[in-house]
């Protein structure tokens, strides 16, 4: 698919989504800032071309967490109201503004964690980085998730060779409506 054209559908599908989103965005920040005092979590990621940039979610962990990929993470610092988050994909929301601001695109390879070497190599042998992190994508509806780095990587590659309008309308609407897990901790 185009880069240009993603880019168009990036810019229109997250302002509209940011507009309407936006009772619903402050409703959350409000409950996380009641939950947490803290309600947006800021963490750099790994970006397009390896850049790092600053990626922003409402936070299901406790303040005090360890910041480690979800799958390392342990689940008693997922906060209740984490946990609906993190089930319904609400969390990711704030992404928005970094699909508004160039960071990132609504469908693409799930941005990591700079820690998390074994998927960046995998990723970079694959030419993953070539092209923006998203929000969701063939991985996430199909739950696979960072905790399987090579196969994540070529799940990731895949869905760059294929990409089409099509795919893209597709994996939007299948995390709308709840396809994939969302982000796994471990037990």
């Amino acid at each position: 698919m185009n880069e240009a054209v993603i880019r168009v559908l990036d810019l229109l599908l997250s302002a509209l989504g940011l507009v309407l989103g936006a009772p619903v965005l402050l409703c959350i920040a409000l409950l996380g800032w009641l939950d947490t005092r803290s309600p947006l979590l800021r963490q750099q990621r790994v970006g397009r071309h390896q850049k790092p940039f600053t990626l922003v979610k409402f936070r299901t962990m406790r303040p005090d967490a360890a910041h480690v990929a979800s799958h390392l993470a342990d689940a008693s610092a997922v906060t209740p109201l984490g946990r609906l988050l993190r089930r319904t994909k609400i969390d990711e929301l704030p992404q928005l503004w970094n699909v508004l601001k160039g960071e990132m695109s609504l469908v693409g390879p799930r941005p990591c964690l700079p820690s998390q070497t074994e998927l960046i190599a995998a990723r970079e042998r694959l030419g993953v980085y070539n092209v923006r992190p998203g929000i969701t994508g063939l991985a996430q509806v199909s739950g696979i998730d960072m905790s399987t780095p090579e196969l994540l990587a070529q799940t990731d590659a895949q869905m760059i060779r294929t990409l089409t309008l099509r795919h893209y309308l597709c994996y939007l609407v299948q995390t709308v409506v709840g396809k994939g897990s969302g982000d796994a901790v471990k037990r």
